[in-house]
């Protein structure tokens, strides 16, 4: 059979499958792993490592598990915070009576803590959806944090009211508490999330991916073709909660080395919800660009203006980063409601054809 070839596209849809995935995205992948594991470490100071990178991943992550929810199945959610809180609070527990098990363990076990959390009050979602639903995981928001606090039990009866990070080592190699190095905090941190990166992108380009996608797009229309609801919904609402509540361990014992409740109210829920909507609904990577606008703005904002000349009162600082927040928001949802991502891949498929133009 004849066909012509136009750089990596073919007239045949057979030849043009055998391409996929393209072998720039593979390229692309190896160079950011590249940069993240070799270059980043290399070149970085504590301040980047510490300040920068890990918060960054770790918001990722946590994009990564509402984007699941709301982006791969349709299911808004306001909840995220507590759901970080309940895997922080998890891991607390876990290190506290088991002192002797690897922390990282307890880090993804956590996960499991938050998603049965998930579940349980994912379970209206059967019957109610839309703005119903996210108000629904908003009082799923206020009766956990209430429960930060009024709980003594959950930390251990701290006169604070506060988690207090312990010191654990991973064969001999601090990796929480205040003798941790910032380069062995990253390290794991960045393991965590490029491992849980590769297994959403699997889930969501499976056939659990397609029926979540199903439900978001008609759920009448997936039930009337085989789909159960009920377990489908209340599978990315575990999902989605495994991933905050991982999110919200590393949170505390790899970034912070200290919570109190007030760190995940419903302002830490917004903050995770504006990165998916700039970033990119229903897209793993528009996680990350939403995870680098919005908690790297800030410390751009801050540094930038002194080494160009400008002298910025730090409150204006503050005044100037939610009014930039808020029109990219606006703007977004105007002009491209797919978000960063779809930015990217209109940039990419321009890039792949512009040197093939016939």
């Amino acid at each position: 059979m004849f066909y012509r070839e136009a750089g990596q596209f073919k007239t045949s849809y057979a030849a043009d499958q055998a391409v996929f995935p393209l072998l720039q995205d593979r390229i692309g992948i190896g160079v950011i792993l590249a940069v993240a594991f070799v270059l980043i470490p290399l070149t970085g100071n504590s301040f980047v490592l510490q300040a920068m990178m890990i918060p960054f991943l770790i918001f990722s992550l946590a994009s990564i598990g509402l984007n699941i929810l709301t982006g791969y199945t349709g299911l808004i959610s306001l909840g995220t915070g507590a759901f970080m809180g309940v895997g922080a609070y998890a891991c607390y527990k876990l290190t506290t009576y088991f002192p002797n098990v690897n922390i990282i363990v307890w880090v993804i076990c956590s996960g499991f803590a938050s998603a049965a959390v998930g579940v349980l009050f994912g379970l209206p979602s059967l019957r109610i959806k839309g703005f119903y639903l996210a108000v629904a995981t908003l009082a799923a928001q206020f009766f956990l944090s209430w429960c930060f606090i009024r709980v003594p039990w959950l930390y251990n009866n701290n006169s604070s009211g506060a988690i207090e990070v312990p010191l654990r080592t991973f064969f001999g190699i601090p990796i929480t508490g205040p003798n941790a190095t910032p380069m062995t905090r990253y390290f794991v941190v960045l393991s965590i999330v490029v491992a849980m990166t590769w297994l959403a992108s699997n889930l969501v380009h499976g056939r659990i991916g397609r029926m979540w996608m199903a439900v978001r797009d008609m759920d009448i229309a997936a039930e009337l073709i085989g789909i159960r609801l009920l377990p489908t919904k209340l599978f990315a609402f575990a999902v989605s909660s495994f991933y905050c509540g991982v999110s919200g361990a590393l949170l505390v014992f790899l970034w912070y080395g200290g919570a109190e409740p007030a760190v995940f109210d419903v302002n830490q829920s917004f903050f995770i919800l504006f990165m998916v909507i700039i970033g990119g609904l229903g897209s793993l990577l528009g996680s990350f660009f939403g995870a680098a606008l919005i908690f790297l703005l800030p410390i751009v904002l801050r540094f930038l203006p002194p080494k160009l000349g400008f002298q910025i009162h730090s409150a204006m600082i503050d005044h100037v980063q939610f009014l930039v927040v808020g029109t990219l928001i606006i703007v977004f949802l105007i002009l491209e409601p797919a978000g960063l991502a779809r930015l990217w891949s209109i940039a990419k498929q321009k890039l792949r054809v512009w040197p093939f133009p016939y």
